[in-house]
């Protein structure tokens, strides 16, 4: 029998993290990792047996795999990272066995994979500069995808490692940026036209001031505590193996459920918005259009388009520009609008109105022009989305409405999630929860304050952090649970009077700060590198 591993901290009882995993939990773990890996095999070849593919070469598909495995790996890798956002302090307070907490918290990261709205997942692809975007499936495309994720993957492994709770959010978003900024310099344009600065400053916004929030909310929340609930043996280490009173466990255990919930909702549609970019390069008559989508539905999308038309015409009567998709592009890139915008997506909207018209309905546009009327779609959904943005253009009240049921109804026909792929994808993140959690989870319980973690100082800090979690999803606010959480229990340190351990804290602010240049640094090298090599 293996011997249990234990961990201690300089004034507290020890946690016993449990005995490594036998042989049968093993075979459990490698199991479901085969049948997931079979199902998505199984549902890629259904997709394509059902569109009567006839496959001249495998390169399409080897490439697929690769890029597949490696998101995969990404979200996998993302699962283990990032479970002591949900377990430290339940584990620390005796509220859950290690084990039990590790399978319940990637139960729950599962199941808000599963039932995740996919907006993040598009919300993540419209960060990477357009021309790639509408060339996926070109060596310079695979370059994009297989950069910023090795470089995200290398990151979090590497902090890992080293125990430090650094975000995979800003990881991710920092290897999107690098592939940006060197796409623009090695076609010789400015480094800032690649990337949505605004965007990435307002990542820089949240990076600094998401410590701030967890550390100061989680201790004003433990003084309140101390103010209102006179229990004394809150604010104490747990003695032994002793479990806190019902209602604060259940508390405990609630929100250690919540920030699974939502960090699998959240997190996992980076995944998936990143494999449908490598299906909608690689298998575009598969996956560029929404094939399900009802005939009628189709209908009533192109008579949309064709009033839109009319309405952007009235609006900006000028001569169309010899290139409409080029006017797009351009704007999409330089974020600079000119005369010929409008017109341009006027023409823009007819088109696609034409195109699906003439179709009868998306799921019979030839595999041959899928790709096209795909990229004609993202165009104009995205310019229309940064006109808004950007307050760029004022359209009369019913011409904006026009325009954004327009918008509507080219998300419906471009932005979808098979199922195979949430199941995929939380698959994944779901069995990354339950491999090499211990490192951070000893850090954020053990080596923040300096003495043993209380029940109400866990209470606080996973508290905050679920909350802010979710105020971030509703208003679309880029913010680091794994921030907010390790800073929360620093806080709660401070206002219990427990003390910090600065060595701790000064390895994990060097961690928040390296986390976006390290990540831009990486992801821009290497898709240097692989446009070079292949």
């Amino acid at each position: 029998m293996a011997t249990p591993s234990l961990a201690r901290d300089a004034a507290g009882p020890s946690v016993q993290f449990g005995r490594k995993p036998g042989v049968l939990t093993m075979v459990v773990f490698f199991a479901v990792l085969a049948l997931g890996l079979l199902y998505t095999a199984f549902s890629l070849k259904s997709d394509m047996d059902d569109l009567g593919t006839v496959v001249t070469t495998w390169v399409p598909f080897l490439l697929l795999g690769v890029a597949l495995v490696i998101a995969l790996g990404f979200e996998f890798v993302n699962g283990f990272h990032d479970t002591a956002n949900a377990v430290a302090t339940v584990i620390y307070t005796h509220s859950l066995p290690p084990n039990v907490a590790v399978l319940w918290s990637g139960a729950f990261n599962f199941l808000g994979v599963l039932f995740s709205s996919g907006a993040v997942a598009f919300g993540i692809i419209a960060l990477l500069p357009v021309e790639l975007i509408l060339q996926v499936g070109s060596s310079a495309g695979y370059a994009m995808i297989f950069a910023l994720l090795i470089a995200a993957i290398v990151w979090n492994l590497g902090t890992w490692w080293l125990g430090l709770p650094a975000s995979s959010s800003h990881t991710l978003i920092g290897s999107i940026i690098g592939v940006g900024v060197a796409n623009a310099l090695m076609h010789g344009r400015d480094g800032t036209s690649g990337v949505d600065w605004s965007q990435a400053t307002k990542i820089g916004y949240s990076l600094l001031l998401s410590p701030l929030v967890g550390f100061t909310c989680a201790a004003l929340l433990l003084l309140a505590l101390r103010a209102f609930v006179k229990n004394r043996a809150l604010y104490k280490a747990p003695k032994g193996n002793t479990p806190p009173p019902l209602w604060i466990r259940g508390l405990l255990i609630l929100t250690c459920t919540g920030v699974s919930f939502a960090h699998g909702s959240n997190d996992g549609q980076k995944g998936m918005g990143l494999i449908m970019l490598i299906l909608v390069g690689t298998l575009p008559m598969a996956y560029a259009l929404n094939r399900a989508m009802p005939a009628d539905e189709s209908v009533q999308f192109a008579a949309v388009a064709q009033v839109t038309q009319q309405a952007l015409i009235k609006t900006a009567p000028l001569p169309a520009p010899a290139d409409s998709r080029k006017t797009l592009s351009d704007y999409l890139r330089d974020k600079q609008p000119t005369p010929e915008l409008i017109p341009a997506l006027a023409v823009m909207a007819g088109k696609i109105g034409d195109q699906v018209a003439s179709y009868g309905s998306l799921a019979k546009v030839p595999a041959e022009a899928t790709a096209n009327v795909r990229n004609d779609m993202y165009l104009t959904s995205e310019a229309i989305r940064l006109m808004d943005k950007h307050k760029a253009v004022h359209f009369d009240a019913d011409t904006q409405g026009k325009v954004q049921l327009f918008k509507q109804q080219i998300d419906n026909a471009t932005r979808f999630i098979p199922l195979w792929v949430k199941v995929a994808v939380a698959i994944a993140l779901g069995l990354g929860t339950m491999v090499g959690w211990k490192r951070i989870v000893v850090t954020v319980g053990e080596k923040i304050g300096k003495t043993h973690l209380t029940y109400a100082q866990g209470a606080s800090a996973e508290v905050v952090a679920m909350l802010t979690i979710g105020a971030a999803d509703m208003y679309g606010l880029p913010v680091s649970t794994t921030h907010v959480l390790s800073s929360g229990v620093a806080g709660s340190m401070t206002a219990n009077g427990s003390g910090l351990q600065l060595r701790t804290l000064r390895n994990l602010a060097l961690a928040w700060v390296l986390t976006l240049p390290a990540a831009i640094l990486l992801s821009g090298g290497l898709y240097w590198l692989f446009t070079q090599l292949f």
